[in-house]
């Protein structure tokens, strides 16, 4: 057992994730066993630690032990073992699901010790909803530097020189947008805050919000005096309730401590934020579409130019940024610009939240530097393919992103290298396939969001991406042919190439990088009318072979349309005229005697 000094804590996650795994049931719990003791142990409801999967997670301090998946029924033991008798509880710990070993301490977890976190350093570590914990940790000193020594000139030259780039998607430097701003004329400025996060598989923002609010709402203030605003607005999807409510607290706790409404600080300078719930069109992550719903009227974009920059809220100059851009702000102010632009590669600089899900042992939410390989992210924080799969591919970027293959493994992620090879940053989600996906059908499946998202104003996106997504069902079904391949490649350059805003301009990016990659999979389907994932209902057929098959009966009885005859002990037969292809009756059998052809 390791000694620590320091006051005895008790941190339980308060995130969307291990509250609904029963983590304020396990505050309860706890609460009720430090009464019943009359112990003096502080417990702390934090925002989310991000090993997401482990949930509900606590964490012991000052030893820092890490018990994931802790049960109420285990906290009696927790109490009576761990904090009064000094002994771990081994039985309890996290189990590395590569090396099978006991990992006590949260520090020495490969998912943890592997990333760098910058945006993410608080979430897990404090009580978001008490700004005497953020402010503990150095909390809303950036604002108070930049109001009391710097001009709103030099803070804009200091993001400039830390590289810092918008991690909303386009990645366009936020030092030169603030400039923009700051330059264009007009006595009222707005600076909005884009937490319209809708890319399925994507909580980045949402955990930032619920986990460390104070760092965005700083970052906003400090935007607001470098370029000169004094209204700011959090636009933030109502589906988000936790991080609503915590974001509207920790707006009101700001205005008490005198970090947000008039003269802050003491200062000439005033600033105040509103919250705005959004309805979840996915569309409204585009800035102009973001405007416009502010503005009360239907979400759709607008014809760039006059940039919002120029001309946004109300026709007035306005700076967006997303959540993780503003959350870098104050580390940047304190720590200065040449420490941040030190982490991350020559073009892309600081670090990147990603969303890390889909086929891996270790899911959640990871900052890892920028120019980390996709490799390193996906077997070492990652832990590797979760099962008896193998790597296929990742899907990076969102549903507009793109899939890269085994072969590019190594490629360092940062904003180049990634459209280079047909993907986007997107706001960073992550999703790991492994050899069980259908890469047409994956394709079909975001191109289906991508075409019901779509706010239909232009043509290309409107028409374009619902006659990829005909092509493309017609093809998972069987009836593509090699014509319907070359049609879909040529529709897609056009869609990407001619549509108003960033959702048709990428939305393409999962067909195009799927037939980039993958074109034998498109190949198999037309020439030979087969899924070889066995994913594509249609093209796929299940069969019994006789001389495993015991009779036993389990997938006739499991089998929805009764599409499986055969006497009990008797071989049994697949009717393939009645046979839906749900693969049930294969999962159901002991012996292996049913196969997909």
């Amino acid at each position: 057992m390791r000694k620590a000094k320091g006051k005895r804590k008790i941190l339980i996650c308060a995130g969307t994730g291990c509250l609904s795994a029963g983590s304020a049931q396990l505050k309860e719990a706890f609460l009720k066993e430090i009464r019943r003791r009359k112990l003096d142990i502080e417990i702390i409801s934090s925002g989310c630690h991000g090993f997401c999967e482990q949930g509900p997670i606590v964490v012991i301090y000052p030893e820092g032990v890490f018990y994931p998946h802790l049960d109420v029924k285990n906290v009696p033991l927790v109490i009576e073992k761990h904090i009064l008798k000094g002994e771990f509880l081994e039985e309890l710990f996290y189990t590395d699901p590569v090396t099978g070993e006991k990992v006590p301490y949260y520090r020495e977890i490969n998912f943890y010790k592997r990333q760098k976190r910058i945006v993410l350093q608080n979430c897990g570590r404090i009580n978001p909803e008490n700004i005497e914990d953020y402010l503990k940790t150095g909390g809303y000193e950036g604002l108070k530097k930049a109001i009391s020594s710097l001009t709103p000139e030099w803070v804009i030259d200091c993001i400039k020189r830390s590289g810092l780039r918008g991690r909303g998607g386009a990645g366009f430097p936020t030092g030169l947008k603030w400039s923009f701003v700051r330059e264009s004329p007009g006595e009222e400025k707005f600076v909005i805050c884009n937490a319209d996060e809708g890319d399925p598989g994507a909580f980045m923002d949402r955990s930032v919000l619920e986990g460390d609010p104070h760092r965005v709402i700083e970052g906003m203030i400090i935007a607001g005096y470098a370029v000169g605003a004094e209204k700011g607005f959090v636009y933030v999807r109502a589906e988000y309730p936790l991080a609503v409510r915590r974001i509207k607290i920790a707006i009101n706790q700001a205005e008490e401590k005198g970090f947000l409404g008039q003269n802050i600080l003491g200062s000439k300078f005033s600033f105040e934020i509103e919250v705005k719930e959004g309805a979840g069109a996915f569309v409204c992550g585009e800035e102009t579409a973001l405007i416009t719903s502010i503005e009360g009227k239907r979400g759709m974009p607008r014809l760039r130019p006059p940039f919002p920059a120029q001309s946004g809220l109300w026709g007035k100059p306005t700076c967006i940024n997303n959540v993780e851009t503003l959350a870098n702000v104050p580390w940047i102010i304190v720590n200065g610009s040449e420490k941040f632009s030190a982490i991350g590669t020559e073009r892309s600089k600081g670090t990147k939240i990603f969303a890390l899900t889909g086929k891996i042992r270790n899911t959640g939410l990871v900052e890892v530097p920028m120019g980390t390989t996709l490799r390193e992210i996906v077997f070492e924080v990652g832990g590797g393919i979760k099962g008896e799969g193998k790597f296929k591919a990742v899907q990076i970027g969102g549903p507009s992103g793109g899939c890269l293959p085994e072969d590019l493994l190594s490629l360092p992620i940062d904003y180049e290298s990634l459209t280079e090879y047909g993907a986007i940053m997107g706001s960073g989600g992550m999703v790991v396939l492994d050899d069980s996906t259908c890469m047409v059908d994956l394709a079909r499946y975001f191109l289906t969001f991508i075409q019901d998202e779509s706010c239909g104003k232009c043509v290309p996106c409107r028409v374009g991406t619902r006659r990829m997504l005909e092509i493309l069902q017609k093809i998972t079904s069987g009836k593509g042919s090699e014509e319907d391949v070359s049609e879909l490649e040529e529709l897609a350059v056009v869609v990407k190439t001619a549509s108003l805003c960033g959702l048709g301009q990428t939305g393409p990016n999962p067909v195009l990088t799927t037939l980039r990659y993958f074109r034998d999979e498109y190949e198999e389907h037309v020439r030979e009318k087969h899924c070889p994932a066995g994913v594509c209902k249609e093209l796929t057929i299940f069969m019994i072979n006789e001389k495993l098959c015991t009779g036993c009966g389990v997938c006739k009885k499991h089998c929805p349309v009764e599409a499986i005859v055969g006497e009990r002990k008797e071989p049994h037969k697949i009717l393939e005229e009645k046979c839906i292809r749900c693969g049930i009756c294969k999962s159901k059998c002991a012996f292996e005697a049913i196969y997909q052809v």
